[in-house]
């Protein structure tokens, strides 16, 4: 196996410590009689329990050995995958490295793995080619890239060559992407020890779509137009969504999210502290196949915080324009985001009449710098009474109109007040508590 990795070109710049390296690694111990038996087996053992924790992360089943294969070759971020992606296969002498490689894979992927089994006495290889998985696909977080790796793994079992192999690797670039980007809708970030940072796939993303959120149809239409403008390739703003808490301020992003992402959209999640990272966050994905939404959620700053110039200077003002494939989008139950405070007003100019705070201008002034403000407000009582009444039906509860109204008017009394948030919550214990 080590023979075959050794010709890796363009792929082969994988971790040390990957499963495939760590395989590698073992044959080569093996044939060089530099290990024990016990010793080889063990790290055997260690590489397949890995193999098992992928598999049960992704649902994966059948044969994982190839399934882990195709994993490999649709998370490798290379300057041949991140072509493909934007362009699809083209010619080029890249295709030439390109096909060497995936002779190799194929190699790999028909690998016969008796010689190490005899050697060693195990059997393990030969039970994850025809594995099946424990419980249901449907229920996994992960099950997106569960389907796409496994359509993937069975169209490479049966290329015959490396030029078969080459086009259906490249037709799935092109239709899907490649690495996280490809596979997932959100991302957060984490700071590395070295200081730059690295995004991690938030896998349990609510399923919200739009018309799960009662109400609020200006709002929800605001939203889509300008949205749908940026999928499309069109002029798009910045987006403020700004209002009373529990209105579905939050959940209205998340179901734009949902409802867009067969059409490349995705969103990365930002918090506060990690505003000094914007910069190094846009500059990673300025240049990938997708539209990004920077999201920001309960957006707001003290007197205290200056969290927000690094913002401001992102959104408008920097040297370096914002790449037209991001959008930043934030909620905040602040109109004006940062709080206002009577010192700011000490140093008011009068003049003509004119009234006019430098301090009050600068906290203004990143409001202005989102060309959609959506405000999200608090529903009157009829309209409360309307959203809990849909939710039921949706629900399945079949307590009458009345007996819901007289139900949810007592639940907002002890529970926060009249929000769509309220609503959600009380349906929920109706829920709970039927038969």
């Amino acid at each position: 196996m080590y023979n075959i990795v050794s010709k890796l070109l363009i792929y082969g710049d994988m971790d040390q410590d990957s499963i495939l390296m760590e395989l590698s690694d073992i044959f080569r111990c093996m044939d060089e009689k530099t290990q024990s038996k016990d010793v080889l087996t063990t790290r055997v053992f260690k590489q397949i329990k890995r193999i098992l924790q992928t598999a049960t992360d992704y649902a994966f089943d059948k044969n994982l050995w190839h399934n882990y294969l195709t994993f490999l070759l649709i998370t490798n971020e290379n300057p041949f995958s991140i072509t493909c992606e934007k362009v699809g296969a083209s010619e080029g002498s890249v295709n030439h490295f390109a096909k060497s490689d995936f002779k190799a894979f194929k190699e790999l992927f028909d690998f016969d793995f008796s010689k190490i089994e005899k050697a060693l006495g195990i059997d393990c290889f030969s039970r994850i080619s025809d594995y099946q998985a424990i419980g249901k696909p449907e229920l996994m977080y992960n099950k997106n890239v569960s389907e796409k790796v496994r359509a993937l793994s069975e169209r490479l079992e049966k290329t015959k060559d490396e030029d078969e192999f080459f086009d259906a690797v490249t037709d799935f670039y092109k239709a899907y992407g490649v690495g996280m980007f490809g596979l997932n809708k959100a991302f957060r970030i984490e700071e590395c020890k070295d200081g730059d940072i690295r995004f991690r796939a938030i896998n349990n993303m609510d399923k919200v779509v739009l018309s799960d959120l009662v109400g609020y149809e200006i709002q929800k239409k605001k939203l889509v137009d300008n949205t749908e403008a940026f999928v499309h390739g069109r002029k798009a703003n910045n987006a403020l969504l700004f209002g009373d808490s529990g209105t579905g301020k939050s959940t209205s992003i998340k179901a734009i999210v949902n409802e867009y992402y067969d059409q490349g959209l995705r969103m990365i999640e930002i918090y506060k502290h990690q505003f000094k990272d914007l910069s190094n966050v846009i500059a990673k994905i300025k240049n990938r196949n997708y539209r990004f939404i920077i999201y920001m959620d309960d957006l707001s700053f003290e007197e205290f915080e200056i969290e927000y110039k690094f913002l401001k200077a992102v959104i408008e003002g920097g040297v370096e324009t914002k790449p037209e494939n991001i959008l930043i989008y934030a909620t905040s139950n602040r109109r004006h985001l940062i709080k206002e405070t009577w010192k700011d007003r000490d140093d008011v100019e009068q003049s003509n009449g004119m009234h006019r705070s430098d301090t009050m201008e600068e906290k203004l002034s990143l409001v202005n710098r989102f060309g959609v403000t959506i405000n999200y407000s608090k529903p009157s009582q009829k309209e409360y009474f309307n959203i809990v009444i849909q939710l039921a039906r949706k629900a399945g509860i079949t307590m009458s109109d009345d007996d819901l109204c007289k139900e949810a008017n007592k639940w907002e009394l002890s529970h926060g007040g009249i929000s769509g948030r309220t609503a959600q919550q009380f349906v929920n214990y109706l829920q709970g508590i039927q038969e």
